[in-house]
């Protein structure tokens, strides 16, 4: 007699089950480190941009204004006369939740203020929507 192979549907809810268990344990892990991951980026976008920014002080003599802004390390603004930029690489960067790094100078906490206000876009916060900040 020939017996035919296969799972049952029992042995199939089984694994279902148990994939679905493993996916409820490791699913939420795994979403808390890529918040954590944004954070680490913002931080090292920041870095980067305030490298940026004293490279452009070490041409021009001062920071970039307010009203100038991050742009003034891609495009020269009207009226500088020694900018040697751009003095990014690529195109200026959108923080990791999409939304532009936030500018002042001069600043409260220093020459220049950089920062971004976190997953909520919203200043304040814990967490994951904490501020960013340079200072």
């Amino acid at each position: 007699m020939r017996r035919n192979s296969g799972f049952t549907l029992l042995e199939l809810l089984v694994v279902v089950a148990i994939i679905g268990l493993l996916a409820g344990y490791v699913g939420p892990k795994y979403f808390g480190q890529i918040g954590k991951a944004e954070v680490k980026a913002a931080r090292a976008q920041i870095d980067g941009l305030e490298k940026a920014l004293d490279a452009y002080r070490l041409d021009v003599g001062r920071y970039p204004t307010t009203e100038q802004g991050l742009n003034a390390l891609v495009v020269q603004p009207g009226g500088v006369a020694k900018w040697q930029g751009p003095y990014l690489k690529k195109a200026l960067p959108p923080d990791p939740w999409g939304k532009p790094y936030v500018y002042k100078s001069p600043g409260a906490h220093g020459e220049f203020d950089l920062s971004s206000y976190g997953r909520d876009g919203a200043p304040g916060g814990s967490g994951e929507d904490a501020d960013i900040t340079n200072w």
